[in-house]
């Protein structure tokens, strides 16, 4: 599958979820935010668009909303854990706690 260029990612922040939608197919990442705590609960993606980084586009632009309001991370969805492993750049938002998992 082509890599998705041009994809548009929205913060619902009623639903308090990441938003992505693309030929009527919906990804999103989950959060629940906490004073300056953002918990990454879930991340989402309907089967036509997968293997096509909508993924990875969800979660980097969550680290980068978090990094951009000063928000500490829980990454407890695995997805997220794994991209800040694989993305060393974001592992100063995860709360010191919640470290062991993303190195």
């Amino acid at each position: 599958m082509e890599p998705v260029q041009d994809l548009t990612i929205k913060n619902n922040t009623e639903a308090q979820r990441f938003e992505a939608e693309l030929d009527g197919e919906r990804a999103v990442t989950d959060y629940y935010l906490n004073n300056n705590i953002i918990i990454l609960r879930h991340t989402e993606v309907s089967p036509a668009l997968e293997g096509r980084g909508v993924a990875r586009k969800l979660v980097q632009t969550a680290l980068d909303e978090a990094r951009e309001k000063g928000y500490q991370v829980m990454p407890l969805c695995p997805y997220v854990a794994g991209f800040i492993r694989k993305h060393p750049e974001y592992q100063d938002l995860v709360m010191a706690r919640f470290k062991y998992m993303v190195i």
